[in-house]
Order: structure tokens, then sequence, then C-alpha cells
């Protein structure tokens, strides 16, 4: 799912070939960026990680290149030579009415744009050139010297597949290898699927016709249009770049008299690896174009209220029920200070019906949990994928973050499982201004079965990811707590040579307890009479959690409901659909009650005689709190419900598991009515755990 949807798209038609384009933004008062085609290789989805962060400022304008993406694939040399792409930008400014933009351009794009800038200044405020490539300023890197481009070769080793005859036998491999090439950070596995997938979208007859592209200008020519360049252009060099020497990308920023960013470390793709930073360049020289922003307003630090930023996980209800717990403690352990949430759907309306404090900032965040929804199949969630899937969305949120506390202060800054924060911040620990808690109740990403070998090895890699974050700036997070106990820490690995996961956080996490979010029940009784319900009544209450991924389960509790009836005599069943299930979409039996949200969903919790959830840990956890028998079914393939919160389960010996696929009428029966026969004895869980991580916050503000 995309980060941002386009205002509007079309495609523009010159010379005979129609070019595909796309416009964000278009109430954003800034100057319009064009974030230009670069070679064929590969569409306008390159700049993904860019479009939501620049459309909130400035109107956005990305185009497919001639020979991929909506654009027509050409075979036509002559059609890819550089004048023709030159002329190809000014017609997608064209076709959406802009007359002047900033264009920024990556690899041989950079360099069209530089041409464009001189041959049409009127038309172009300035330049962000990523990896330029003017060809003629300096020789091209040994490893890309050895073989030649033309010719028949007897061997496929290494750059031999950058070969016109090789493209035409194996494109996939040609591409796998230059992925490989211009990704050389590590853990950079998701960027390398994608830029794999989008490569495929063109064909090797595309890729030998630009190559075979007329109008290179000499060296002469080169220096010639670069020093008439008049705008502003700034140059973003990577020092492990394989695929174009940085050599030319710094001859021409003296020819322009450019400035020059250089990304020490960085390959081929920064747009895409380094996103933070590149984004903020853009955004940064661009700025230059834009109206004056309103003063700002500098407070002196001992004139300042203490204030803390929650940021809390959208996916589910659970986080949030507890970080309102959190908060209230906090507030009670440090009186005055204010407390902030980032906060989207369903988040930011628990937060806001309970008096808190959403910040407008709210407003920019892209959907996580719409992003989740749609992943789902039929109770089943690949929930690694994903989140590994949600990676434009998670830049697009963090960057919200990012603006959001630079123009305002903070003395602490809480993420309860804020994944985006977490990671971008290691990645970019200088923008670290405040005190950094950290909150999570599952340590460790782990494969499931169905995954096989490729998710066994993700995994792996993105656990061997945040180890080497950690270790790396061991003080980025001022506090992580784990909500739990050490033992409901899971005793695997984070993967083949990787630590042990208990181990692990035991050394780098604090231990809060576990945090309910609310005051346990002392007269049940007195609750049941509350909601109505009789003391001959058998109630099971049947609830999905703050997620729409358990609408399967509820038809089929709802099919269930005469074997269970006939299973549980005087049985009355309550079917909570939660905050994004639409209970109209739900057809209910005689003697099913269905209520949509339900703020207070733990009162009838405890109050039921029998429950049937997912898998989810809060809910689940809420329920062996208050010693009420339940079943639960974790969603399939989801690796936090059916290893992490399993493991908790068992060890409070609570709860029936099922498998989906054993969730026929007669056997839901079967295992609600033996749950409710089976004495439960409730664990000692302690109700203080809220109490004790705002202690554990407290010490940092």
């Amino acid at each position: 799912m995309r980060a941002l949807q386009p205002d509007g798209a079309g495609v523009v038609e010159r010379d005979g070939h129609r070019l595909g384009f796309e416009v964000f933004g278009e109430k954003a008062d800034g100057p319009t960026i064009f974030l230009t085609p670069t070679w064929a290789l590969v569409d306008s989805r390159v700049w993904k990680a860019q479009v939501p962060f620049l459309a909130r400022h400035h109107r956005v304008v990305t185009a497919d290149p001639l020979g991929n993406g909506r654009s027509d694939r050409c075979t036509d040399p002559q059609r890819h030579g550089v004048d023709a792409l030159v002329a190809d930008l000014f017609a997608v400014l064209d076709a959406v009415e802009v007359e002047q933009a900033v264009l920024v351009g990556h690899c041989s794009g950079a360099w069209r744009c530089v041409i464009a800038a001189a041959r049409r200044p009127e038309r172009v405020a300035g330049v962000v050139a990523l990896c330029p490539n003017p060809t003629v300023l300096a020789p091209a890197l040994p490893a890309r010297s050895v073989y030649d481009h033309t010719e028949p070769l007897d061997t496929d080793a290494g750059w031999a597949k950058d070969n016109w005859h090789y493209w035409r036998r194996d494109l996939r491999g040609f591409v796998e290898f230059f992925v490989d090439e211009m990704l050389v950070e590590p853990h950079s596995t998701k960027v390398w699927e994608d830029a794999v997938e989008w490569s495929l979208g063109t064909s090797a007859e595309v890729l030998i016709a630009t190559d075979r592209a007329p109008g290179e200008l000499d060296l002469a020519g080169t220096r010639a249009l670069a020093r008439s360049v008049e705008c502003p252009v700034l140059v973003i060099v990577a020092t492990e770049d394989r695929c174009v020497p940085p050599a030319r990308g710094e001859r021409l920023a003296e020819l322009v008299d450019a400035e020059v960013l250089v990304l020490d470390g960085a390959g081929h793709l920064p747009m895409a690896r380094e996103p933070v930073v590149v984004n903020t360049a853009i955004r940064d020289f661009a700025a230059r174009f834009a109206p004056a922003r309103p003063a700002r307003r500098w407070v002196r630090p001992l004139d300042r209220p203490k204030r803390a930023l929650v940021l809390c996980s959208p996916i589910g209800l659970g986080h949030v029920r507890r970080d309102l717990a959190i908060a209230a403690e906090l507030r009670r352990a440090r009186p005055g200070l204010r407390i902030d949430w980032l906060a989207q759907p369903p988040v930011a309306g628990v937060v806001a019906a309970a008096g808190e404090r959403v910040h407008p900032a709210s407003a920019w965040l892209a959907g996580e949990s719409a992003h989740i929804e749609s992943e789902a199949g039929e109770h089943d969630l690949r929930v690694f994928e994903a989140i590994r899937r949600m990676d434009e969305i998670l830049v697009a949120n963090f960057m919200v973050f990012a603006d959001l506390v630079r123009d305002e202060p903070y003395d602490l800054w809480i993420a309860d499982e804020g994944w985006e924060v977490d990671h971008f911040l290691h990645e970019n620990p200088e923008l670290k201004t405040a005190a950094y808690a950290w909150l999570t109740d599952f340590v460790g990403w782990l494969p499931m079965p169905a995954g096989g070998g490729r998710e066994a090895a993700l995994t792996a890699d993105a656990n061997a990811q945040m180890l080497d974050q950690v270790a790396r700036t061991p003080r980025l997070r001022d506090r992580a707590v784990f909500i739990g106990d050490p033992d409901d820490v899971v005793p695997l690995d984070f993967g083949p040579d990787l630590p042990p996961i208990r181990e692990w956080t035991a050394r780098n996490f604090d231990f809060g307890g576990w945090v309910s979010g609310f005051e346990p029940v002392t007269d049940r009784d007195a609750l049941r009479a509350e909601l109505g319900w009789g003391d001959d009544e058998r109630v099971c209450v049947v609830s999905v959690g703050g997620s729409g991924v358990g609408l399967h389960l509820l038809h089929r509790a709802l099919a269930a409901h005469p074997a269970i009836a006939r299973a549980i005599p005087g049985l009355r069943m309550v079917v909570v659909a939660g905050p994004r299930i639409d209970p109209a979409a739900l057809t209910a039996p005689p003697g099913v009650e269905v209520l949509g949200y339900v703020p207070d969903l733990h009162r009838h919790l405890a109050a039921c005689d029998v429950a049937l959830v997912q898998g989810g840990l809060t809910t689940t956890m809420e329920l062996t709190a208050c010693g009420r028998p339940f079943v639960h079914v974790p969603v399939q393939n989801h690796f936090e419900q059916n290893i992490h919160v399993r493991h908790r389960l068992d060890r409070y010996g609570a709860g029936r598991c099922l498998d989906y696929a054993d969730t026929g009428p007669e056997q839901l029966a079967t295992a609600l009515a033996a749950e409710l026969a089976r004495p439960v004895d409730p664990p000692a869980i302690p109700s203080d755990g809220a109490r004790r991580v705002a202690q554990l916050l407290a010490e940092l503000v």
C-alpha cells in the first residue's frame, strides 16, 4: 500500500510516444519539485521514499522513463537521445502546467537535469543531482572497464553481465547483479527486492536502445554546458558508489559551482537506502525558493514546561490502552508534565476521547492499520512481510516525527513499538535531541514455517540489523522497556550465529511487568448486573481486537452459534466488532448481540463466562489476569501471536489454542464448552505495571 496516493495522474504524448506521470501535493504552497526519470531500468517508484515527505510542502511531479512504468516501451535509439529525453522533461512540466520547477535527478537523469537547466534556464529554479553521471568527466570504475559492453563474451562473471548479449539471454540475471552493485549497504533486502521488481518492467531491447542513443557531449561541450548553468545546484555523491565514479559528481560540482553533500559509505541508491538524509537535503535546498516561513519562536529552556511526545503503534488498540495508563502514572510522578500524542486512527480517536492532546501533525501520518489490513487474507497475515512492505509508510511517518521534533522542543520521546522512529533514529542518530524511551512487548522477528528459508533468512537479517544498531549506538535508547517479565521473553535465538533473545533482552532492557491499562474488577457480580447479564446466563464474548483482520473469525463464530448454544445451555453470545469492522457487515442470528467499538471492553471480558478471541497479547492477557476461560485462535502466519504471545500464555497455563482450520461449528462448540468446564486458577499477575514503567520513564524527565 502506498504512503500517499497521487492527486492526479496522466500521460503526455511527445514525438509519438506516451510518458506516464503523477502529481502529488496539489494544495502545497512551495515550489514544484520534479523527481525526474532516471535510466529506463527503473520506474518512478524509485522516488517512493521522497514523495510523501516533499508533497507536504511542495507540489511534486514524478514521471516514468521512456521504456518503463506507464510510459511506452520504445526501442528507437534516436528517441532515447539526450536531447529527446530533456525535451520529455519539459513536455511533462507543460502537461501539468508548471512554468518553473526544482529538478531532482539520479545518475544519467541527474545529468539531464543539468542540461535542462542550461538550455531552458527560465524553466528550472534549481537542480539536485544525486550520483550524477556525466560520463566524460571521469573514467569508468575499473571493474566496469574490464569487459566489452556490446560484443559477445565467453564469460558471464561479474560485470560481464553488463553486456547486450547477456541482457538478451538473462535480463533477470543482469538486474540482480546490477542491483547488488547498487546496494553496497548491508541489510538492504527490501530495497533490493523493489529495485529488481521495477527493473523487470523494461526489456533488454529497450536498454540496448538507451545505450545506442545519440547526443552525448564531448569533454569540451560538457564543460561549456556545465559552466553555463546559472541556477543553484546541489550535488550529492556517494563514496561507495560502484556504478558511477564519485569523481564525476565532484567535477560536475566544480563546473557548476554547486553545493556538495558527500554520503560517506553510501552506494548508488541513496534516495532509497538513506532516505532521511536525502529527503532533508532536498527539502532544505528547495526551501530557498519557497515563500518565507512564519517566524519560529525560541523559548529559554528554563522557561519551558516539560513536555513528552508519545508515539503509539496503531496496529490494534492494546498499545494505546497501556500507554494511556503509563501517561497517567507519569503525570503523577512528574506533575506539570505536558504530553502530546503523535497518533493515527484508530489510536487517535481513543486518545482524544481520553482527553489527551493529539498533535495536529498527526494528520500527516500515513495509515499503518489500513496497510496491515490490506495485506491480510482469511484470518491470515504474514505480519513480518506486511511490515517489510510498509517501508514507504514508515519513512513517511518518520519524516512527520522528524519535522515535529525539529520545530518543537520535547524533553522525552516515548515510542511504543513505533518501528519507524526506532529504526531511523538508529540510522540517523544525529537527529536525537531529547531523551528517548523504547517500549515493546516482544523482542525478535521470527519466521513462520510457511515462509520457508526465505523468511528465516529475512527475519535473521532484520534482527542482525537491530543488534548492529544497538551495539553501534548503545545510548540512543535512554530506556528500553519490555512490557512483561524476563520469563515472558521467548527462549529462542535471533537467528543463526546470533545471540539468544532472552539473554540479550535481559542485558539491554528494563522489565516493567504487564501493563493492563485498567484497575482489576473486584465485584464481578455487580459488573454483570450493570451490563444486564443474568445469573443464569452463560455469556460468551467474541472479540478480535482493534484491527479488521479478525472479520472471518467473527463470521465463523456467528455461524457456530447454534452448535455453541447446544453445547452451553443458557448461552448469551456478545460479539464485539471493534473500531475497524462495521457491525452491519455481520449477520447475527437470534440470541446474538453485536456491538461495535466498546471502549471498556475489559469490563466485558472480566464479567464473561468464556471468551473466543484472536491471539493478540492484550486481550488474551486481560482474560488471563481476570482468570476467565477462553479460546484463542491466532492469526495464521502471524509470528507474534503464534510464537511470542503463545509462549506467554503457555507460561501462565491460560486459554485453549485452536488453529483456524479447526474452527468449524462443532469444533468451536466443543472447545468453548471444555474451556468453560475447566477449572481456572488465576495467576498472580501484578497490576502495578503502569506505575513501574512510569517510574523508569520519570527518571528521564
